[in-house]
């Protein structure tokens, strides 16, 4: 399972170190895409697998699915780790969480967020504000 939170520097080639033991987890293989709230979500293949099949399911007639499915799927890379634990982030995802220098890998049980440093920490400070609406609502799920 992946938790915590950890503050790495995307260097000039646009790879990013991804934590030891996250990559134990990881194991060879992983795939990246769009997150949401302009994250990106890094998953292990197996995790990926069940997910995407998952994914495949949705009524083709729904326009949200349609879109939420070109969203995760159109946008997922699988990524290989270098010698030194290291991912590329394609330019396109880059761009979309909006990548700068330093970011913020973030486990969340069975996928990684990865974040500018910059807005996690603002998305972090209004949901931190707001735990206790949160809670509340969450409760309607039965959480």
């Amino acid at each position: 399972m992946f938790l915590g939170e950890y503050i790495y520097k995307l260097d000039e080639k646009k790879r990013l170190a991804i934590p030891v033991k996250f990559r134990k987890l990881l194991e060879k293989k992983a795939v990246i895409t769009r997150g949401l709230d302009n994250c990106l979500f890094l998953y292990p293949a197996k995790e990926w697998q069940k997910l995407a099949k998952r994914l495949s399911q949705l009524p083709l007639s729904q326009s949200d699915a349609r879109g939420f499915v070109r969203i995760m799927l159109a946008g997922a890379m699988e990524v290989d780790f270098d010698n030194l634990g290291r991912i590329l982030i394609p330019d396109y995802l880059k761009n979309y969480a909006g990548l700068n220098k330093n970011a913020v890998v973030a486990g969340l049980y069975n996928r990684i967020e990865i974040w500018d440093e910059d807005k996690w920490q603002g998305y972090k400070e209004k949901t931190e504000k707001e735990a206790g609406d949160i809670a509340e609502r969450l409760k309607e799920l039965g959480i």
